[in-house]
């Protein structure tokens, strides 16, 4: 495996998000109010996600902490064992870069703070969307997509 072109891939990743949370949380302060950046479509809204993504299976304790920081590293890990037992392309290293990244900018922010910082609320065409994510949960989603999509494998 390339292992420098999903290294890249992850690092990016994980520095945009983190950089992303500390502007706009401790910076831009959203924690003190929305910000309309262009609304309705985009609104910085503040976010503690205790749980996984849009808040499901939300655990106050600090063991619901730990086993999502846990299965969290297990993913990355299995990921990583995956990709190596194939001959990933440019893209599924890339993919898997974004998808390893995103999740340990998550890692990182449950071990902070206790919780996921959360701050982009996007709603359309008369629909308010309730929910807050993060860039990471965007390079999660995005990198999973990829390595299925362009897992190299053909239709059976």
């Amino acid at each position: 495996m390339h292992a420098p072109l999903l290294l890249w891939a992850g690092l990016a990743a994980f520095l945009i998000d983190q950089i992303s949370k500390y502007l706009v949380v401790h910076i831009l302060r959203v924690s003190q109010g929305d910000i309309a950046v262009f609304p309705p479509f985009l609104v910085f809204k503040y976010g503690e996600n205790r749980g996984i993504n849009f808040g499901l299976f939300q655990g106050n304790s600090d063991a619901a902490r730990w086993v999502l920081i846990a299965v969290s590293l297990a993913i990355c890990l299995g990921v990583l064992i995956w990709l190596g037992k194939r001959a990933p392309s440019k893209l599924m290293q890339v993919c898997g870069g974004l998808l390893i990244g995103g999740a340990l900018g998550n890692v990182v922010d449950r071990v902070l703070y206790g919780y996921v910082l959360d701050f982009l609320n996007m709603s359309c065409c008369g629909i308010n969307n309730p929910f807050v994510f993060n860039l990471a949960d965007v390079f999660i989603f995005a990198g999973a997509l990829g390595l299925m999509l362009f897992d190299g494998k053909k239709p059976s």
